[in-house]
């Protein structure tokens, strides 16, 4: 008999707590879009939307959400926070359409006692009422103990008596919340499992916050505990340091426990990138599961060893979220990484031609922090189209440029085995180095030939530390030719381009005497 793994229900909050981070607000249209995307395609069990009595712009937001999801059959998945207001906050939720209320009460003997300056049985009486008016409006609800991390640390019998008052008072799940972040896996483990054992007959959610950075590893220790629910966000959106990561929590469920949570990972990506759109808080690149590096390889080694039966890989394989596994190209790349990217574009080389390619691109990797996929083309139209010769090269190169000013150039060539100066004044940085270049060929014979046509571009969906490859058409004795030049500053591209026409030139020059 197959043995049934158990089912882990998780509970998104970005558009209620992830709001909560500094600079975020949600319009209606973005919350729907991305209530959407999480009931529909991410498939989460439930949904937290708002907070009641806010605005009307979210009650609007809700309304919206609620409408939408009682035609897909999902109404019962959209959650409002509320507060122990008696008809307040029942009544706001149901205007909106809501059927589920998330009831705030203080899990904290200290907030009990210095916020609502009440005892515990007064304020339990408080709850009783609201729980009592909001089941008569036909709501469900759930009760959050706030702050419930330091309430059990600081006064564990006022948890107890609180639970034990509302232990039949028809709440679908109690909801224990790390309000500050403040709790280690251990003592995660430690409190849900005495509150799982002291109250067997009750539901448990967890809601861990990530002040230390430890909201995923306190989820998992919640559900070895035996929380039913874990509590999350998109991104780690949420207040100070945010909430646990969706992503993480899921996929770290499913592989480090073997836990079932429904959640379609292949969507996580998508829905990452649409929390940081709308949200405007940009996401780590690094950051595990959805980070835009998280499934690059950068180090030569690690290609080789990929290609050499996939020794890199591990049960997180881009595919799994949608996602394709990338081998950087820079100065620690190594034969196995061009290989794989030439494999991508479908491109075959030379042992040769690999050869220099590669060391064009480590070369580069100098000059800029990363090489793309796109770049890697006009790198290698560069290098295939250049010759081997060495007649002259350019040593180093100094621009000053102003706006409504002359450019000024200075520049350091070798040219043979002896190194010369020059300086140019232009319109321009390349106009200045087209003078300064030209002193010095002109001393040795070379007659510059007409610049006849100039393209400059950068790889399609570069950005703007893209490699810029400088295409230049010249007019010279024998017709016209082209060289280009590559490097992640276009006019030091267009030098490029110039110094290879000029070995050209001299090589010509050297062959006919």
């Amino acid at each position: 008999m197959v043995e049934q793994r158990r089912r882990i229900r998780l509970m998104d909050t970005t558009l209620r707590d992830g709001e909560q981070t500094q600079g975020v607000s949600f319009s209606p249209a973005e919350k729907l879009n991305i209530a959407k995307a999480l009931l529909e395609q991410l498939k989460v069990d439930r949904i937290e939307v708002a907070s009641a009595r806010i605005s009307e712009g979210e009650k609007e937001a809700v309304a919206n959400i609620v409408e939408w999801a009682e035609t897909q059959d999902l109404g019962d998945r959209v959650e409002v926070l509320g507060f122990v207001d008696f008809k307040r906050s029942v009544d706001w939720i149901c205007d909106a359409g809501g059927k589920v209320i998330n009831l705030l009460a203080k899990g904290s003997e200290k907030h009990c006692k210095r916020q609502l300056n009440k005892t515990l049985v007064q304020h339990a009486g408080d709850i009783r009422k609201t729980i009592n008016y909001a089941h008569k409006q036909g709501l469900k609800v759930n009760l959050y103990l706030e702050d419930w991390s330091n309430g059990y640390r600081d006064s564990p019998e006022y948890v107890y008596e609180l639970v034990e008052r509302m232990r039949n008072a028809g709440i679908a799940a109690f909801m224990l919340p790390d309000t500050l972040g403040v709790m280690t896996p251990e003592e995660v483990f430690a409190s849900v499992s005495d509150m799982v054992t002291r109250f067997p007959e009750l539901e448990f959610d967890f809601h861990p916050h990530n002040d230390y950075g430890l909201g995923t590893a306190n989820a998992l220790a919640g559900v070895r505990a035996g929380a039913a629910s874990i509590h999350c966000t998109i991104n780690c959106l949420g207040e100070r340091a945010g909430n646990a990561s969706l992503a993480e929590v899921a996929v770290n469920l499913r592989d480090r426990m073997g836990v079932e949570t429904g959640i379609d990972e292949s969507h996580l990506a998508r829905l990452s990138q649409m929390v940081e759109n709308f949200s405007g808080k940009r996401l780590a690149d690094n950051a595990p599961i959805v980070g835009a590096d998280v499934f690059t390889q950068t180090a030569g080694i690690h290609a080789d060893g990929d290609k050499k039966g996939g020794l890199y890989h591990t049960k997180l394989s881009p595919e799994r979220f949608s996602r394709q596994r990338s081998y950087a190209l820079g100065k620690m790349s190594g034969k196995a990484s061009l290989l794989k990217n030439l494999e991508r574009l479908d491109i075959s080389l030379s042992e040769k031609n690999q050869e220099k390619v590669l060391a064009r691109v480590v070369e580069l990797g100098d000059s800029k922090k990363s090489i793309t996929l796109d770049d890697l083309p006009i790198i290698i139209a560069e290098v295939l189209e250049g010759r081997d010769y060495d007649y002259i090269e350019l040593v180093n190169c100094s621009i000053t440029s102003g706006l409504h000013l002359d450019s000024t150039v200075s520049i350091r060539v070798r040219v043979g085995d002896e190194v010369e100066l020059s300086a140019g004044i232009g319109n321009g940085g390349f106009d200045a180095f087209m003078n300064a270049i030209g002193k010095v060929v002109k001393r040795h014979g070379v007659v510059l030939p007409k610049l006849s046509d100039f393209e400059v571009r950068i790889p399609k969906g570069g950005k703007t530390d893209a490699l810029t490859e400088c295409a230049i058409t010249w007019l010279g004795d024998q017709g016209t030719f082209k060289t280009r030049g590559v490097h992640s500053n276009q006019v030091f591209a267009a030098m490029n381009a110039t110094i290879r026409m000029l070995n050209m030139q001299m090589h010509r020059m050297q062959m006919h005497g």
